[in-house]
């Protein structure tokens, strides 16, 4: 069904990543070049791979190198399809070196760093650093739920112990807060913060925010159900879970959109629905690594507790959408 819209994939653009320091505003244009400059982007949210509850790392290194050869433009790791709650700070940045290292600058890695402890988050970040990740990626604080004035500090502060291109990611149904769009204003004026990711689909944000701070950030749908519109409103890209199953389908899917080709970006869209509705029929990536050990037989479908295996039904239907592409 998807055949007709494949091409053979094309090399992952290098993702040179361009510091900004607090001396001096860089013009937006120059902020955002390193994670637009092709255009529309997407990247894929990946999952870690467990045997007996441990990190199977040469299976993440195999799992990187397939997506960067499908076409994958850049990678998110240690986030939340990555399990990163239930992740040590070891793992972590074991995590974040072995993709640095397998993507050899071909792709983007983008390390999820940000915790619910601002000192935490800048050890974290400061480790992606070190281990040479294009960005990371700041979840907003979980659990204590700051005010807009905590937010805006716990952000800047990670932003001033570091010299790497910082993403923020608003997720309201995870973390039970939102940014609002006047502390995104603010943040607008930290040379470093170059992109929001918006977890929520975040097309309502985007509309609201004021011109000025919208054309500062890079803006990244969060959600596989609302990004061909999020992209017409004006985003940049999104953050996708199903492009970890049809890498090669989403890199032509992304080249569509780029190109305006609206048509073909909704027949394939349409043709992807069964498989984005099944790997959204139950919370976390139990769903995505089930259908991942289907297709490959290397990587386990093993999830870490308080996580647990796909239901029969969930299995079934996956197993159903894959069929069907």
């Amino acid at each position: 069904m998807l055949a007709p819209f494949l091409k053979r994939p094309r090399p992952a653009e290098p993702f040179v990543s361009r510091s900004a320091g607090w001396e001096t505003k860089s013009r937006p244009v120059t902020r955002l070049a390193p994670l637009v400059a092709t255009g529309c982007v997407s990247f894929t949210a990946a999952p870690t791979p467990f045997v007996d509850d441990n990190l199977a790392e040469e299976t993440f290194a195999r799992y990187v190198g397939w997506q960067i050869d499908q076409g994958c433009g850049g990678l998110v790791v240690c986030g939340a399809t990555g399990e990163g709650a239930t992740l040590s700070r070891a793992e972590r940045i074991r995590l974040i070196e072995i993709a640095v290292e397998t993507a050899s600058s071909r792709a983007a890695v983008i390390a999820t760093t940000g915790t619910n402890c601002t000192r935490e988050s800048i050890t974290l970040t400061e480790a992606a650093q070190k281990s040479g990740a294009s960005a990371a990626l700041l979840l907003t604080p979980y659990y204590n739920k700051p005010g807009q004035r905590g937010l805006f500090c716990h952000f800047r502060e990670i932003a001033r112990a570091v010299d790497l291109p910082l993403i923020i990611e608003i997720d309201p149904a995870r973390a039970a807060i939102n940014v609002e769009c006047e502390t995104l204003a603010r943040l607008a004026e930290v040379p470093n913060i170059v992109a929001i990711a918006h977890a929520d689909g975040g097309l309502a944000r985007l509309r609201k925010l004021r011109p000025s701070a919208q054309a500062s950030f890079a803006h990244l749908c969060g959600t596989d159900d609302d990004y061909a519109e999020f992209c017409l409103a004006g985003g940049s890209g999104w953050i996708s879970n199903a492009a970890n199953i049809v890498p090669a389908v989403w890199s032509a899917l992304q080249r569509a959109i780029d190109a305006r080709r609206w048509d073909r970006a909704m027949l394939t869209h349409m043709a992807l629905q069964p498989l984005i509705f099944a790997l959204q029929m139950e919370s976390g990536p139990a769903p995505l690594k089930y259908a991942l050990s289907l297709l490959h037989p290397w990587f386990s479908p093993q999830v870490r507790l308080p996580l647990t295996p796909v239901a029969s039904e969930t299995a079934t239907a996956i197993r159903e959408a894959l069929a069907g592409l």
